[in-house]
C-alpha cells in the first residue's frame, strides 16, 4: 500500500489549483452567485489557531457552495493600518509600512498553505494608497452630502496611545488596545452622521434572519431607541443667562413625574459650563468628572457624585414644588438633552445619588400586592410593573397608560412633547495617528475647510514618518502638511488626523467586488455580488465593525454606488480556540511545546523539558501570546499535515462554540486521514460493471452511501461541520466493513460508488486528501471542480430504526424497531430483549420512557 504523505500531496495540489486558477471569480449570470467572506485579518506577523479555525470554516462553506453549482466569490485582504504597526515602529525603530507588508507576505504564505479556495487576484491591503485613495473619494462624496462634519465635541482620549477612541473602543473605562484609563477632552473632531440612520439600522435588523439573535440584540441595544418626553422646566427664580425658555430635559419615564426629587445636568451641559466659568468649585468638579470613566458601562458602575448649582426649577404639575438643579457625573451630554429629572425610587442611578446627598425618595409606582400606605424603597430602586399612586390624576393607571397621560398633559401645558431618542451617537472617526488613512481636506485661513479635489487623490502618507515619540507622527512631519488651497491657491495646511481603522473595514467587502475599479465601487460588479451571502468572524465585532459596515453600506447606497442596503445577508460567529495554560512556580508562563506531561490515573503532571522544573497546569483559556498558550499552526502542519489540522478544528465541537486544542485531537484527525487513504488505495483501479442490488452487502453499502450524502449535505448547509464529519467517520466504518478482499463484482461497484461520493463529501474539510483520493480512483478532472453528489430519497428512508436503550441515563444496548412503532410495542420489545434483561437483573423497573423513533429510557432501582 502506498503511504499517504502530506508533505508531498498537499503542495502538489495547491500548485495544481493555482496553475489552473480554479478559484478566480468572474461575473456569470448563468449561475447563482455566492459571496463567501471571512473578516479579514490584521497582519500581526503569523497565523494562530484562531485564524486557522476562522478561515477553515469559511473555506469549507465556500468549497461546498462551489460544488453545489454556485458561482463563488471568496476573496482575501488585509486590515493594514493600526496601532500595532506604530507601536512596532516606536519600540523597534522599524518603518510601519515595511513591518506591515513583511507581515502580510508571511501571513499570505501561511494562509495559502491552508489550502484556502481564495481568489488571490482580488487581494489588497487597506494601507495600499490605491485602496485608501478610493476611501478618501467616497469620504469627500459623503462630506458633500452632509454625512461628514467637523465640530468641537467631548471625546474619549487615550493618554498612552494619545488618540481619540470611539465609545465602542472604550472597555471598562480603558482604551481597548493600551489598557490606559480613558479621559474626556474637548477637541475639534470629524464625525459621520450615523444617527441619521438610527431608525433604518434598527429596522434593518428585522431582515437579517440569518444573523445570530445575540448579535442582533447587541446592535439593537447599542442603537437604543427609546420613546419618551422632551419638556422644559420653568425656573423657580430668575433664569440663568441664555436659558430664559427653561431647562429642557428628556425622560423615558414621564409616568414618574410625581416622584421627582431633583433635576440633573451633564458636566458638559452648557448650563454647567456657564456656572463653571464663574465658580471655581464647579469647574474643579467638572474637571474631576472628565478624569473619570468615559464609557457608559463604567459611568454606570462608578460612584455617583454631584455638584449643587443652587438653582431651582418648578415642577410642571405644581409651580409651588421646587426641585434643585445638580451637575451629576452619571448624566451624558450626548443622550437626549444632557439633562434629566430624577425619580430615585424607580431608577437605581438616581437612587444611589439621592441617598448620597440626602435627597427625597418618593415611590410612585406600586408593585403588585404592596400596601400603598406602607410601601417604601430601600437601597434598590423598583423598576418592575405596577400601578401609579401618590400622583394625583395619574393614580390607578398602569405604567404605559400613565406615560401617555403624562405626555398629553405636558403637551396641553405647552411645555414639551413626546419624542423618540436614540442611545446611538454620531461616529467620531478622527484619530491622532500617523499610520492611517489621511483625512482628505486642507485648512485655509481664507476658505476654511476645503476638500481635496478627487484628481489629487490619494493624499498619500509620507515615506519618512518619525515614530520615535508618542503622539501623531503625521502632525510632527516637517513638510507634509504644508500645501496650497485648492480653491484660492493660497497657503493651507493638510488635516493631520487620520481615519479610524474601522472606516477602512467598513466597505472593503464592496471593494472586493472589483478591486481595480476606477471609482470606489463598480456598481455593476457590486450589484451582481452583493450582499455577502455568508460572513464569518468573531462575536467581538458585533457592535464595532458590523454596525459601522451596515451604516457605511447604506450611506454609499444612498449615494448611488450600490443597491444592496444590508452588506451581510448571513453572519456566523465562530467560537474561540482555547488551550490549557502553564506556569512555573515563579509565575512565568510556559509554552505547551516546552513541556512533557504525564498522567497517573486521574493525576496529570507537567515539567519543563529543558530543566525539569515542575509546571502548574492552569485553566483552559483563549489562546494568547501574552499567556504563551498558543500552538503554532506551522508546527502542526509539519508533523500532521494541513488537512489533519483543518479536520480537527472543524470536527472538535460545534463551530459556534469554543474549541479546546489538544494534541490527541489532532492525532485522531491524522489517523482518520490515513484510514481514508487506505480505503482509496486498496480499491482496484478498474471495476467490472455489476448489478449492485444483486448482492445484499453491496446494496447495504449503497444505502449507507446515499444516507451519508443526505446527512452531510444537511449538516454543511446548516454550518454543523462537526456533525457532517461525524457522519463521514461512520461512513468510513461502513467501507471498512465491506473490504476489497474477497469482494464480489457488485460490492466492488458499490465501493466505487461510495468512494466517489466520499472524495467529494470530504473535500470541503480535507481538500488535499480529497484531490489525491479522487485521482486515485480515476475521477474526472479535479475534485474541486466536481459536482456535489446527489442522493436517492428512496434509499434514505428508514424502514427500521435503531433505538439506543438507556438505563438510569447510561447506554446499555440498542434495539431495532419498525419506523413509527408505537411506544407500547417498543417497550415490550425492549423488555423482551435478553441483553437488556441481563442489564436489569436485580433492579425494579420504575418507568419506561419511549421517545418515538429516537430513544428508550428505563428508570430502575
Amino acid at each position: 500500500m502506498a503511504r499517504y504523505n502530506p508533505k508531498e500531496v498537499e503542495p502538489k495540489w495547491r500548485k495544481a489549483w493555482a496553475d489552473a486558477d480554479v478559484f478566480r471569480a468572474e461575473i456569470d449570470h448563468a449561475r447563482p452567485k455566492y459571496y463567501a467572506l471571512e473578516m479579514f485579518p490584521y497582519p500581526s506577523g503569523s497565523l494562530h489557531m484562531g485564524h486557522v479555525r476562522n478561515y477553515t470554516l469559511g473555506d469549507a462553506n465556500a468549497r461546498f457552495k462551489r460544488a453545489r453549482g454556485f458561482n463563488v466569490l471568496h476573496p482575501m485582504g488585509w486590515d493594514g493600518f493600526g496601532l500595532p504597526a506604530e507601536n512596532a515602529a516606536m519600540e523597534r525603530g522599524v518603518d510601519p509600512r515595511a513591518w506591515t507588508y513583511a507581515n502580510i507576505d508571511k501571513m499570505r504564505a501561511e494562509l495559502k498553505q491552508l489550502g484556502l479556495s481564495i481568489d488571490w487576484s482580488r487581494e489588497f491591503a487597506t494601507c495600499d494608497p490605491a485602496y485608501y485613495g478610493q476611501q478618501q473619494a467616497w469620504f469627500i462624496d459623503l462630506m458633500a452630502r452632509g454625512m461628514v462634519y467637523r465640530r468641537e465635541g467631548v471625546v474619549n482620549w487615550d493618554p498612552v496611545d494619545q488618540t481619540v477612541l470611539a465609545n465602542e473602543q472604550v472597555v471598562d473605562g480603558r482604551g481597548w488596545r493600551s489598557g490606559a484609563v480613558v479621559e474626556k477632552r474637548k477637541l475639534n473632531q470629524w464625525f459621520m452622521r450615523i444617527t441619521d440612520y438610527a431608525d433604518a439600522l434598527l429596522e434593518g435588523l428585522k431582515t437579517l434572519d440569518r444573523w445570530p439573535d445575540k448579535v442582533r440584540l447587541m446592535q439593537e441595544n447599542w442603537i437604543g431607541r427609546s420613546k419618551g418626553l422632551k419638556f422644559s422646566f420653568k425656573w423657580a427664580d430668575a433664569a440663568p443667562d441664555g436659558f430664559d425658555a427653561g431647562l429642557e430635559v428628556y425622560t423615558t419615564r414621564p409616568d414618574t413625574l410625581y416622584g421627582a426629587s431633583f433635576v440633573g445636568v451633564a458636566p458638559d451641559h452648557p448650563l454647567a459650563q456657564q456656572i463653571a466659568a464663574s465658580d471655581p468649585k464647579a469647574a474643579a468638579f467638572i474637571e474631576a468628572c472628565r478624569k473619570g470613566g468615559a464609557s457608559e458601562a463604567e459611568i454606570e458602575t462608578a460612584e455617583k457624585i454631584g455638584f449643587d448649582t443652587g438653582l431651582t426649577v418648578a415642577h410642571p404639575f405644581d409651580p409651588t414644588w421646587r426641585l434643585p438643579v445638580w451637575i451629576a457625573n452619571f448624566i451624558l451630554m450626548d443622550y437626549g438633552t444632557g439633562a434629566i429629572f430624577a425619580c430615585p425610587a424607580h431608577d437605581q442611578r438616581d437612587l444611589d445619588f439621592a441617598r448620597k446627598y440626602d435627597l427625597p425618595v418618593r415611590p410612585v409606582v406600586l408593585p403588585p400586592g404592596e400596601d400603598p400606605a406602607t410601601y417604601t424603597v430601600g437601597t434598590e430602586a423598583y423598576t418592575g410593573p405596577g400601578t401609579i399612586f401618590r400622583s394625583a390624576d395619574l393614580d390607578g393607571l398602569e405604567i404605559e397608560p400613565a406615560k401617555a397621560a403624562a405626555i398629553a398633559r405636558i403637551e396641553a401645558l405647552g411645555l414639551g412633547q413626546g419624542a423618540t431618542v436614540f442611545r446611538l451617537r454620531d461616529w467620531g472617526v478622527a484619530r491622532q495617528r500617523g499610520w492611517g488613512c489621511p483625512v482628505p481636506v486642507v485648512h485655509c485661513d481664507t476658505c476654511g475647510v476645503v476638500a481635496v479635489p478627487k484628481a489629487q487623490l490619494p493624499v498619500e502618507l509620507p515615506q519618512d514618518l518619525d515614530f520615535s515619540k508618542p503622539g501623531n507622527a503625521l502632525a510632527r512631519h516637517p513638510t507634509w502638511k504644508t500645501t496650497t488651497c485648492p480653491d484660492c491657491g493660497g497657503p493651507a495646511t493638510r488635516e493631520t488626523d487620520t481615519l479610524d481603522t474601522f472606516v477602512d473595514s467598513s466597505w472593503y467587502f464592496a471593494r472586493f467586488t472589483d478591486p481595480t475599479a476606477a471609482d470606489p465601487i463598480d456598481k455593476a460588479a457590486a450589484d451582481y455580488w452583493m450582499p455577502v451571502d455568508q460572513y464569518v468572524g468573531g462575536i467581538e465585532h458585533a457592535v464595532l465593525h458590523l454596525l459601522y459596515a451596515r451604516f457605511v453600506n447604506r450611506a454609499l447606497a444612498d449615494a448611488g454606488m450600490l443597491e444592496a442596503r444590508e452588506p451581510f445577508a448571513g453572519l456566523f460567529t465562530q467560537g474561540m480556540v482555547t488551550h490549557e495554560t502553564y506556569r512555573l512556580q515563579n509565575g512565568d508562563w510556559v509554552e505547551p511545546k516546552e513541556l512533557e506531561i504525564t498522567a497517573e490515573g486521574n493525576t496529570r503532571r507537567a515539567v519543563r523539558v529543558s530543566d525539569g522544573q515542575p509546571v502548574i497546569i492552569g485553566d483552559i483559556e483563549k489562546m494568547s501570546k501574552s499567556k504563551r498558550n498558543t500552538v503554532a499552526p506551522g508546527d502542526i502542519f509539519e508533523v500532521y499535515g494541513v488537512d489533519a489540522a483543518r479536520l480537527f478544528v472543524l470536527s472538535d465541537s460545534p463551530p459556534e462554540r469554543d474549541s479546546i486544542w489538544s494534541t490527541s485531537g489532532v492525532e485522531g484527525a491524522w489517523r482518520f486521514v490515513n484510514r481514508v487513504w487506505a480505503e482509496f488505495d486498496a480499491q482496484p483501479e478498474t471495476n467490472e460493471p455489476a448489478d449492485i442490488a444483486s448482492d445484499p452487502k453491496a446494496a447495504a453499502l449503497r444505502v449507507a452511501t446515499h444516507r451519508t450524502i443526505k446527512a452531510v449535505t444537511e449538516a454543511v448547509e446548516g454550518f454543523r461541520f462537526n456533525s457532517g464529519i461525524a457522519r463521514l467517520y461512520e461512513f468510513l466504518n461502513s467501507l471498512k466493513a465491506a473490504p476489497v478482499e474477497g469482494a464480489s463484482p457488485a460490492l466492488l461497484a458499490a465501493r466505487s460508488e461510495a468512494l466517489s461520493a466520499f472524495a467529494r463529501l470530504v473535500s470541503p474539510f480535507t481538500p488535499h486528501l480529497a484531490e489525491e483520493a479522487w485521482a486515485r480512483i480515476g475521477g474526472e478532472g479535479m475534485v474541486v471542480s466536481a459536482p456535489w453528489p446527489d442522493f436517492d430519497p428512496a434509499l434514505t428512508e428508514d424502514a427500521v430504526r435503531v433505538l439506543p436503550v438507556q438505563v438510569n441515563g447510561k447506554r446499555r444496548g440498542e434495539i431495532s424497531a419498525p419506523a413509527g412503532a408505537e411506544p407500547a410495542d417498543v417497550e415490550k420489545m425492549v423488555l423482551d430483549d435478553p441483553e437488556i434483561a441481563r442489564r436489569l437483573e436485580g433492579l425494579t423497573i420504575r418507568k419506561v420512557i419511549v421517545v418515538k423513533d429516537r430513544i428508550v429510557n428505563i428508570v430502575a432501582s
